[in-house]
């Protein structure tokens, strides 16, 4: 059973203590997480620009002649 006292004594009812103490002790993992989860998101983008690209083409093509 997790402790849900604070160094006082005091209780804390949120256990806000707790999640703030798991959130640190997980830190060197999370920043890993977040270096991945940043890939996807350049390939989003990416994404998208080619997408304008194509669509900006098409047009050209249509439009141009």
């Amino acid at each position: 059973m997790a402790n849900t006292q604070g160094p006082q004594g005091n209780h804390d009812p949120a256990g806000s203590t707790q999640m703030f103490r798991a959130f640190v002790d997980e830190g060197p993992q999370g920043g890993r997480q977040q270096a991945a989860s940043s890939g996807p998101r350049i390939g989003l983008i990416l994404g998208v620009v080619v997408a304008v690209a194509v669509v900006a083409a098409v047009a050209w093509l249509a439009f141009g002649k």
